[in-house]
This record gives C-alpha cells, sequence and structure tokens, in this order.
C-alpha cells in the first residue's frame, strides 16, 4: 500500500495527514499553536510552532497496525505565507516568526510608496505590509543578536526553518511560491530580485536558494520518506479537489479566506495578486487570487470584542434564526483585495446590532460580501461557473447558502475541506489523477435573496464612503 504524508503548518494549528493512493486520510494528528498579538503585531514563538510540526510528524510516523513507515512514499510540507523570522546558520531563532498579519513596518512601505506599480509588475503582488519583505527588514533592523556575525544570518520565511529542521540534508531553501509572498522574487526569472533586495535594503545574501515547488527536497527527519512537494498553504489548497479548471474557483475558509482560480496562462491583474499554481523543472502554472484577512480570525475577534460565550459553537443555530442581521464593515486584520488599507476600523454601518446572534450573523455575511466583491472581479477576467469550498468555515452551511445566494453560483463543499494538506499530498504524489475524484459531500444551490443582494449594497457603498472620506487610506 502506497502512502502520502501531507503537513500544513497553518496560523492556527499544525497538522500531519496521511493519505493512501486513493487520497483518502488514513491517519492524521493536529496541535494548536499561539499567536500573541496586539493592534499591530502579531507573532509566534518560532521554537514552538517548529516543535508543533515535528510532534504532529512524528505521531504519524510513529505508525499503528494499519501502515508502516516503509509504505509512505513521499511528503509533501505546506505553511502559511508571508511569516518569516531572523535566525542563525546553527538553526537558532534569533527572534519571533511574525505573522503575515503583523502591520509593524507600515511606515517603511509608505516610504517606498512610489515603487509600488514597479513592484507589482516584478512580483505579480501589491505593495503592503502583509507580505514578508518590509517585515525582513525591520527584524534585521531591531532584533539584537550581540554574539552573532551578520555573515552568519538566515533572514526568511517560516518554510525555510522548518526545512533546515526537517529535512535531514539541512539546506536553506525556500520553494517558489512561499519566496514569492515575501515581495522579493521575480515573476520573470523565478529568483531573488536585487532591485527589489535593495529597495526593501536587505542583503540578498542572507536569503534561502529557490527551487521549484514540485522536485527533490531531500527526507524527512531520520527516514527515507523523500520530500518532494513544498508551498505555499493557499498553493497547496488549490488542489485539496484535485486540479480543478480555470471555470472552477476555490474559496478556502480558514483565519483568513481566499480565493483562487487557475489561470490558462500569466496575465497580471491590477486589483487582485498574481501567483504560482504548480511549477517543477520544466513548467509553471498561475493562479488568480483573492484575500480576505478577516474570517476565522474576525470571529476571534468578535467573540473577546463583543463577549460573546461559544460563538462558533452557536453559529449554525444563529445563521439558520436570524433574517435581518445589521451590516458590519469586516476591517479586521486589515482590507485584503483590491483595497489593501490596514487603516479602517471594524464597524457596524447599519442600526440594529444589539443581540449577540445578530452580530455574530453579520460578521458572516461581511465575509460572504468581501468574497463576492472578489469573485465579481475575477469574473470581469473571465467567466466563473462553479465555488468549490474547502477551510473549516466551509462547514457552516448557512454562509455556503448566502454564498450562493449572492454570487448566483452552485457550490461543491468536497468530503474533506481539509485541502491544505491533501492538495501538498497530492502534489509529493506526482498528481495521481485518481485524487481527483473526491466525493462532493454538500451542494448549495442559488435561491433568490433580495434582502441579502440590499445589504451586500449597503455593504460596498458604505465602504467606498469611507474610503473616500480618508483618501490617504487608499491601497499601500
Amino acid at each position: 500500500m502506497a502512502l502520502y504524508l501531507g503537513v500544513d503548518q497553518g496560523s492556527q494549528s499544525s497538522r500531519a495527514v496521511l493519505f493512501n493512493d486513493a487520497g483518502e486520510v488514513v491517519a492524521s494528528a493536529g496541535y494548536k499553536v499561539q499567536l500573541k498579538r496586539d493592534d499591530v503585531r502579531a507573532e509566534y514563538d518560532a521554537r514552538l510552532l517548529l516543535d508543533s510540526v515535528h510532534t504532529v510528524i512524528r505521531k504519524i510516523l510513529d505508525g499503528n497496525e494499519h501502515y508502516r513507515i516503509e509504505d509512505i512514499k513521499a511528503c509533501g510540507i505546506a505553511t502559511q505565507r508571508s511569516t518569516a523570522l531572523l535566525w542563525s546558520r546553527d538553526g537558532h531563532a534569533l527572534s519571533p516568526a511574525l505573522s503575515w498579519q503583523d502591520t509593524r513596518a507600515s511606515d517603511y512601505i509608505d516610504a517606498i510608496a512610489e515603487k509600488q506599480q514597479h513592484i507589482r509588475q516584478l512580483t505579480g503582488l501589491p505593495l503592503t505590509p502583509y507580505y514578508s519583505a518590509s517585515k525582513m527588514n525591520w527584524l534585521l533592523h531591531n532584533t539584537r543578536y550581540p554574539e552573532t556575525e551578520l555573515s552568519q544570518l538566515y533572514l526568511s520565511p517560516l518554510i525555510s526553518y522548518l526545512l533546515y529542521h526537517l529535512l535531514s540534508n539541512k539546506d536553506y531553501v525556500i520553494d517558489y511560491s512561499n519566496a514569492q509572498r515575501t515581495q522579493l522574487f521575480e515573476l520573470a526569472s523565478l529568483n531573488w530580485s536585487q532591485t527589489l533586495c535593495e529597495w526593501f535594503d536587505i542583503d540578498i545574501n542572507y536569503l534561502p536558494t529557490c527551487k521549484p515547488m514540485c522536485t527533490d527536497y531531500g527526507c524527512l527527519l531520520d527516514t527515507k520518506v523523500p520530500v518532494t512537494a513544498v508551498c505555499g498553504d493557499q498553493n497547496a489548497a488549490i488542489y485539496g479537489a484535485g486540479e480543478l479548471d480555470e471555470h472552477t474557483a476555490l474559496v478556502n475558509i480558514g483565519s483568513g479566506a481566499f480565493i483562487l482560480r487557475r489561470l490558462s496562462s500569466y496575465s497580471e491583474s491590477t486589483d487582485q495578486l498574481t501567483g504560482i499554481a504548480y511549477a517543477d523543472g520544466d513548467r509553471v502554472d498561475y493562479l488568480r487570487e483573492a484575500t480576505i484577512n478577516g474570517a476565522g480570525n474576525a470571529l476571534s475577534w468578535a467573540s473577546q470584542k463583543w463577549h460573546i460565550e461559544q460563538l462558533q459553537q452557536r453559529l449554525p443555530q444563529w445563521l439558520a434564526e436570524i433574517d435581518e442581521p445589521p451590516v458590519f464593515l469586516n476591517t479586521v486584520g486589515g482590507l485584503g483585495t483590491p483595497w489593501m488599507t490596514a487603516r479602517i476600523e471594524p464597524q457596524f454601518i447599519t442600526e440594529g446590532y444589539g443581540t449577540d446572534a445578530a452580530k455574530a450573523v453579520a460578521v458572516i455575511e461581511s465575509i460572504v460580501f468581501l468574497i463576492q466583491a472578489n469573485l465579481e472581479l475575477m469574473q470581469h477576467e473571465s467567466p466563473i461557473h462553479k465555488i468549490v469550498v474547502a477551510g473549516g468555515m466551509a462547514n457552516l452551511d448557512g454562509l455556503c447558502q448566502k454564498l450562493s445566494n449572492l454570487s448566483g453560483l452552485i457550490i461543491e463543499r468536497p468530503e474533506q475541506v481539509e485541502a491544505t494538506a491533501r492538495g501538498v499530498a497530492w502534489l509529493a504524489a506526482g498528481r495521481p489523477s485518481l485524487w481527483q475524484d473526491q466525493q462532493t459531500h454538500a451542494t448549495f444551490e442559488p435561491v433568490t435573496d433580495a434582502a441579502l443582494m440590499q445589504r451586500y449594497t449597503v455593504f460596498m457603498a458604505g465602504l467606498e464612503r469611507l474610503l473616500a472620506d480618508k483618501p490617504e487610506q487608499g491601497q499601500i
């Protein structure tokens, strides 16, 4: 029996999932991780993140009566993107790992704002503090390392730190997809850009070697299991249900929400992101991506802000009961595409938000509204015929139905919504066609919902009004 391991280090937990050669789950292990945050700072203890990944992998490698380590033919590893740290060449972390949600380096972004158009052309990404480069600049200039020579520094996204400790060969490497999210990586050359490094004041020699997402990375820990795929979490998630056609969008809803669709060929976008969907030594495939910063973390914010107990457990019932919630402007974590601003406070833009249930449903609808705004932009490029949903929040029937009603599209929820681990395992397995036939667990068909459409109109008008009132809050 051939087995394939998918490892997913995400914003809220680390996961290791073992799949058989039909793409079915054989075993899994999870470990929650702790994010420390305030208004602008969001960081992890890098060592604890590494320990969490070690723990879940070891739980799988310990095996059970149903499989042996010798049966595991390949491993794929995916991580949260844009999380970065400073560390030494002996593998010791010198700083916390700054989360993609960390915006402490916003001032540096403002200082190079005149270069934003050129940066988008080179990287496929807008200039924003959510990506790694400004965080890496901040780490380099604000971390104390008195006993470490500059020549002994590593400055990288999280994936390189994890790979150094997880690969038996101790290589200092990074895959294309994680490298791109630094904003130091040039899509045309598939390598670091000296120009971008100079703009962000980062010595290119501190950075890891760039490799295709699917190639030989070495063996996992002390085993003979080859690591054959490495990528960012969303770059893996787009393959969680197999290889989607270019008219199907994946909406992956976890701590943040991501809308992804494959591109038939490379093309730029002025509103959304261009990323790498797949790369080996011979080919590169691209994707269009939109990001919503506040999804699961917006619910966590709401629970704390409004002192709502057991919010997530009560949501399914509230979604079934509340017909006319208020309209909530969800800027938790800052606005993602196409606005890319961190400077508008979360707020209600209509009245009538007295009950916990109404406020919680308003947050859910705000997530749906932000997704819909980005789906409309994607539809302008080429038609979308269907949506596949994934991620923990995709289990909310009420959310899926609202998205179907608003978009007018059929939504399919696969039996396995844990898209990242399955996607990276599928890549590691060599993209087997047998995995394509994943069973659909639920289908949501659109029904007319005039009240929801009206709230969406109010939401978009309120958002545009706030942006117009504060022009300095435009795209950064």
